[in-house]
């Protein structure tokens, strides 16, 4: 190959990665885009439905090494009234990162709505008493507000394939659900028994839930 041929390919190959690292950087930003478009923006978390399709992955493929947590602030209107929105929504994202690195980067945390939240972690089962331990002090520290400490107060419940004898997510998250308002305003976190699996549910949630009024149509 002649000297005088080299600028001409240089030129080519140039040609050829100018548009491909323009689709690169495109799909990049795509990515990041609809990644954002699925998490919560004040606490980072996924969003309800994200959460539920990376939780039900989770529990098809480790199903023998999964715990699912429910959380919810407590008192959590009375620090709105108290302290004000911007302390309420200080206090959220706290919880929402607090669940978020008790998960790991091999669990998923979400929000589920209001001061809703569930993170499912894999956890080896001869740690998941302590690593649930752990989240319970974890919860209890106060958050950082304009140079000032508030209290922080979350009720917690717990269910495991194993204890509540099934992978269905919805059951799961139902038990959990149950057990942590037999603990509600306690500091303690509850784990589900299968006997929380049963309890009375409307439109997927527990009976007597906020929201969960039973929905009627109404016709013409």
């Amino acid at each position: 190959m002649t000297t005088a041929l080299l600028p001409r390919k240089a030129l080519h190959i140039t040609a050829a990665v100018v548009p491909l690292a323009g689709w690169t950087l495109h799909t990049t930003v795509l990515h990041r885009r609809l990644t954002a478009a699925h998490r919560d923006p004040l606490t980072t978390t996924w969003r309800r439905e994200a959460f539920t399709t990376r939780a039900r992955r989770l529990l098809e493929r480790h199903a023998d090494e999964v715990v699912l947590v429910l959380a919810d602030a407590d008192h959590f209107k009375e620090l709105n009234d108290r302290h004000g929105h911007a302390a309420g929504d200080t206090a959220l994202a706290a919880i929402g990162t607090r669940l978020t690195e008790w998960a790991g980067p091999r669990g998923v945390a979400g929000r589920l709505g209001g001061d809703e939240f569930a993170a499912l972690a894999r956890i080896q089962p001869r740690h998941q008493k302590l690593r649930l331990e752990h989240l319970a002090r974890l919860m209890t520290r106060p958050v950082l507000y304009e140079g000032r400490l508030l209290p922080l107060a979350v009720s917690l419940g717990a269910a495991t394939p194993a204890a509540v004898t099934s992978t269905d997510l919805p059951t799961l998250m139902r038990a959990a659900d149950t057990a942590m308002y037999q603990g509600k305003h306690t500091g303690a976190i509850i784990q589900a028994r299968p006997d929380h699996a049963q309890a009375p549910s409307v439109n997927g949630r527990r009976e007597g839930r906020p929201g969960t009024a039973a929905r009627t149509t109404t016709r013409p």
